[in-house]
């Protein structure tokens, strides 16, 4: 696909000997003084660029340039350190690769603090310090926020402390499980205080979109995602990352779009040595976007992607673990009903696609099954897993005319997510509890609370198809036009073109009707 933005982008330097201005390629703007010599800071800069977007292999290879040309260079090690971090992803630290480039810079923390010649680079350099001291990992970045908001006290009208502050703040609050967002509102702040100050600044759009990942927040973060889709094209992670806002605002056309570009671009880098992850991502979110546009073909032509990576990875676990959610995805959202086999090596999602279509084909027994083994995984606490258990065990109760019990057991579902966070990316379980109690309140004659129930799904996750067509269907039952049409009028609009689909011509029908009477 055409590379729809190509950027050159200009990185001040105010570093005494080094040239006004440093000019690079599609990473971003910032401006990061340091004592470094010109060169080695040209290598600086840009590695900073590119590790705001999350380009760890990229940004390690300036970080190490900047060490080559100036081995006692303090703040490309600080640097390089950081791009082992991963600081947003639940995944555990790579502990003994940052603390080896510290050793690098000096045996001692004393020595290497030694090293950095002013206040602010020994408060940027003592901050990772700790972030790779001794202890539990959750412990050391709540600590290294902690020694960032310090610093950021220290120099708060400087951007770089101000946007790093941001991203430990963001870390931490995973960190200490905090559900109130208050760090993430915080973290958002000083992202937004930056943005509003240099619109071309690769973090600070990018931790603004982390920030207000959310359904009630994300309006605030729509400029930035619209903004950082243009700053470093270069960037893998920064092609997708806006997608993240565009799914809270139903954008489909845009999540699709921009994780086409995500892949084409992590594609490019897996070649050329980076890693799989980066092409795995826009291919699950990718495939998300073109299901709620009724772009089924294109929904199957992601899969395919992922298959080809999966082979080509040699069998990578991430390609692995997601290639049965995006089979599963497939069938929930087409309802293209498939029922496989239940084993023990069946994945959740794949569960509850087989437990919904076996409900739907009237297999019944694989339904029980896929109820059992879903129960099973939810004994160890997970709480999505808890949830589709819920909704196998109430299509199951429905289907046998336990209408009552089909009820309470989504009551218990939606209890369980009153307790999670707010919604975010594609939906997971791959058919949230709302839209599907919507489903089940219909097919009790419930259209009132059906309604209800698909209006709450709509809140939390604007624009879903399924959603749409379930609060127009309930709207309809009910006698309220006025929300019919405007439920049915969406759905056809993102549906354009598709016009082969039954909900399509279920709109196309009950428009028509309408403008007749």
């Amino acid at each position: 696909m055409k590379r729809l933005f190509v950027v050159v982008v200009m990185l001040a330097q105010l570093v005494v000997g080094a040239p006004a201005e440093a000019q690079f390629d599609n990473v971003g703007s910032l401006d990061f003084p340091t004592s470094g010599s010109a060169e080695a800071q040209q290598h600086f800069l840009r590695g900073v660029a590119i590790l705001h977007s999350f380009g760890w292999k990229q940004a390690i290879a300036e970080f190490q340039a900047a060490q080559q040309l100036e081995p006692d260079f303090a703040m490309a090690y600080w640097g390089e350190t950081l791009c082992y971090n991963h600081p947003l992803f639940a995944t555990e630290p790579d502990n003994d690769n940052p603390r080896a480039v510290l050793e690098r810079l000096g045996a001692t923390r004393e020595e290497r603090l030694a090293k950095a010649p002013t206040e602010r680079e020994k408060g940027f350099l003592g901050a990772v310090e700790t972030l790779w001291g001794e202890g539990e990992y959750d412990d050391r970045r709540v600590a290294y926020m902690e020694a960032m908001q310090r610093l950021q006290q220290q120099y708060p009208e400087d951007d770089e402390v101000a946007t790093f502050t941001a991203v430990a703040t963001l870390s931490a609050a995973r960190a200490m499980d905090d559900r109130t967002g208050r760090y993430e509102v915080m973290a958002g702040a000083l992202a937004l205080k930056v943005f509003g100050e240099n619109r071309s600044h690769p973090g600070a759009p990018h931790y603004a979109i982390h920030s207000f990942d959310d359904p009630i927040h994300a309006p605030l973060a729509l400029p930035a995602a619209l903004r950082y889709a243009e700053i470093a094209p270069a960037v893998a992670h920064a092609r997708h990352m806006p997608t993240h806002i565009f799914i809270q605002h139903g954008m489909w056309d845009y999540v699709s779009n921009h994780n086409q570009i995500a892949y084409d671009v992590a594609r490019d880098l897996w070649v050329a040595g980076d890693s799989v992850g980066d092409t795995v991502h826009p291919l699950d979110w990718g495939q998300y976007g073109d299901l709620q546009l009724g772009d089924y073909a294109k929904a199957r032509t992601w899969i395919e992607r992922l298959e080809m990576v999966f082979r080509e990875s040699d069998g990578q676990a991430r390609a692995a673990n997601s290639l049965p959610l995006l089979n599963a995805r497939y069938v929930v959202e087409t309802e293209e009903w498939r029922v496989l086999p239940v084993t023990e090596e069946s994945a959740p999602a794949e569960l509850l696609a087989t437990g919904m279509s076996a409900v739907k084909t009237g297999d019944l027994d694989t339904a029980a099954a896929a109820e059992t083994r879903l129960k099973e995984l939810a004994e160890g606490g997970n709480q999505v897993s808890q949830i589709m258990y819920r909704e196998v065990a109430a299509l199951l109760r429905l289907a046998r005319g336990e209408g009552d019990e089909a009820v309470a057991l989504m009551d218990e579902a939606l209890e369980i997510v009153s307790e999670m966070r707010l919604p975010n990316g594609a939906a997971n379980p791959v058919k949230p509890p709302y839209e599907l109690f919507g489903e089940i309140l219909l097919e009790l004659d419930r259209s009132d609370e059906a309604a209800a129930k698909f209006a709450t799904s709509l809140e939390r996750m604007p624009g879903r198809a399924r959603s749409l067509l379930g609060l127009a269907r309930a709207a309809a039952r009910a006698g309220d036009r006025a929300i019919a049409v405007e439920q049915y009028e969406i759905l056809r609009s993102n549906w354009q073109g598709r016009e082969h689909l039954p909900g399509y011509q279920e709109a196309n029908q009950y428009l028509a009707q309408t403008n007749d009477e």
